[in-house]
């Protein structure tokens, strides 16, 4: 049985890699491609296009890992009831579980490598994505984002610290700006909220320090126009997906703390760990699918397991904007259908005849 499950492994390993790889990477110069008419503007060299289709392609290989292993484990196992090989191991005295003990094990440790993949790798990945398709829209960094504030530049050249920006709301909190003179610090303007109101930022709760004299105001409003739009902000704050789950979850505290739930983010947090899980699922199914009919074609094969990946998707995706729009708790709207999915797939696999 060892060298059997060797030739298996070794097949769904080869196809795995294959497919998943090469629909990553289709995924990535489709994105190029998609995006390209706003790229030559700048001119971009060959290599900056190439660099920005693999810096997304971890991206689009952790999105696209679980139907590659629906489909690989489809046709591993079909193929071989094709070939009567199931037949054969049966009438020598083997158990059908004996055989697929080790692709279990094997979806188990992908789910591991898929959930490594989207807190490591692909947060990384797609925050330099981001970075360098924005100097090739020729939008350059008008913001330094750091582990605890936002710095940014007002139209005159005064630095400006924001501790807290929410971009949905248009707000900002904990604003610090530095008035300079000719060759000292003139005044510093400190306000705890501004929001974005018809054009410009209104401060509030502000304290006015001129440096030269020494004396504060205190001040319930001020406006403030020399500061641009929130589009400079929303450029520079991190998407769900270039942040790890440690990250996002600091991000969320930060953001209730300052007395705001975003619930979309409760919905991100909890999804990041709910979607490497289904690799698992789908190797159960492929299994459990395979070895209940025999399947003859190799693009019925495919054509099945592309269809049963998109009515996950489709699922996954609707359950997560219901989470999104607060219809449904972010812990149910994230675990909801991979639970449903999971429990059929794990059903089919108990009740599989040997």
């Amino acid at each position: 049985m060892k060298i059997v499950h060797r030739l298996y492994l070794a097949d769904f390993f080869k196809l795995l890699l294959l497919i998943a790889c090469g629909l990553s990477l289709l995924a990535s110069l489709i994105d190029l491609i998609g995006n390209i008419d706003e790229f030559m503007p700048s001119k971009p060299s060959i290599g900056s296009l190439v660099l920005y289709a693999l810096l997304n392609f971890p991206k689009f290989f952790l999105y696209l890992l679980p139907m590659s292993v629906l489909i690989c484990s489809l046709f591993t196992f079909s193929q071989a009831a094709r070939r009567k090989e199931t037949i054969a191991i049966k009438a020598a005295g083997g158990r059908m579980r004996m055989l697929y003990r080790p692709f279990v094990i094997c979806g188990l440790l992908i789910s591991v490598t898929a959930f490594f993949i989207s807190e490591v790798a692909a947060p990384v990945f797609s925050a330099r994505a981001a970075d360098l398709g924005a100097r090739l829209k020729g939008k350059g960094k008008k913001a330094v984002l750091s582990s605890d504030a936002l710095w940014i530049k007002d139209r005159k050249g005064n630095p400006v610290k924001i501790t807290l920006y929410v971009p949905d709301k248009k707000v900002a909190r904990g604003i610090i700006i530095f008035v300079q003179g000719e060759t000292f610090l003139k005044q510093t303007i400190s306000a705890k909220k501004a929001t974005w109101d018809a054009g410009r930022w209104v401060l509030e709760n502000v304290t006015v320090l001129v440096h030269e004299t020494g004396k504060s105001e205190e001040l319930k409003h001020m406006e403030y126009h020399d500061l641009d739009s929130p589009d400079i902000f929303s450029q520079e704050i991190k998407t769900s997906e270039e942040m790890g789950i440690a990250e996002l979850y600091r991000y969320i505290q930060r953001l209730r703390v300052a007395g705001f739930n975003n619930i979309k983010l409760f919905v991100d947090l909890y999804a990041k760990v709910s979607f490497p899980l289904i690799n698992v699922f789908m190797m159960f199914l492929g299994i459990s699918l395979a070895g209940r009919a025999t399947i003859n074609s190799g693009l019925f094969t495919a054509g099945m397991g592309l269809g049963i990946s998109l009515l996950y998707w489709f699922s996954f995706t609707f359950s997560l904007s219901i989470g999104y729009a607060g219809i449904v708790p972010p812990f149910i709207a994230a675990w909801a259908v991979p639970s449903v999915f999971g429990s059929f797939a794990l059903y089919l696999f108990a009740t599989m005849p040997e």
